[in-house]
């Protein structure tokens, strides 16, 4: 990788997918220009960069866009080839996390939006028990580890770190105690969110809290 290189971010600060991507340049201490969307209008700049989707996260590399948070985590472990590592070297752990990180943003991040938007209690506590059963198979992949890469950061921690302030959130829409329910991912958050690299991604959470109560009034769901 060239000194000269450039990195831009094409973003939104509430994103989990753009927080993650924020994680990972900070684990690798990529320097980067961070352009953010102001949506629901979308720029010429991710249109043009995103043209199939229209969404972000974009990473653009000395001009080449990456799309999409696993896909780009994933590039800059790649290219960015020197410690810390995210994916693991061995084939079946790299195999593992990809299924993971799959599993987070196809199962948790369904199950979490309906915690948010539903019409009636019995949607709710259905979504709520889905999550559950969703972060309990989470948890028991965590197992005893400090992080899902084993004492460090790895590929895993970053794609889940994106929800870190999210859990408290989506708590607070809830019924339910999502971290006191589950001690290990409650302690794994803790450690992530004791690094500077986590902590600095990732949305201050009163802007958080106050951004969807404003999108589910505005959906008269409150």
């Amino acid at each position: 990788m060239s000194g000269r290189d450039e990195w831009i971010l094409i973003d939104f600060w509430s994103s989990m997918f753009g927080s993650r991507v924020r994680i990972a340049l900070a684990e690798k201490g990529i320097v980067y220009e961070r352009r953010e969307e102001d949506f629901p209008k979308k720029s010429q700049l991710l249109l043009e960069m995103n043209p199939t989707y229209g969404k972000i996260p974009v990473l653009i590399h000395n001009g080449n866009p990456i799309c999409e948070s696993l896909n780009i985590v994933q590039y800059i472990d790649e290219v960015c080839c020197f410690a810390p590592f995210l994916l693991p070297c061995d084939p079946y752990e790299r195999a593992q996390a990809r299924f993971w990180a799959h599993f987070i943003d196809h199962k948790l991040h369904s199950a979490s939006i309906k915690t948010m938007a539903y019409e009636t209690m019995e949607e709710l506590k259905a979504a709520e028990k889905e999550m559950v059963e969703h972060l309990k198979l989470l948890q028991d992949e965590l197992g005893e580890k400090a992080y899902f890469g084993g004492e460090e950061v790895g590929y895993l921690d970053v794609i889940l770190g994106g929800f870190c302030t999210w859990f408290t959130i989506y708590q607070d829409m809830g019924s339910f105690s999502i971290l006191d329910e589950f001690p290990k991912l409650k302690a794994w958050t803790r450690r992530c969110m004791e690094r500077q690299t986590f902590s600095a991604s990732l949305p201050d959470p009163d802007q958080l809290r106050e951004l969807v109560h404003r999108i589910r009034r505005r959906n008269g769901i409150e």
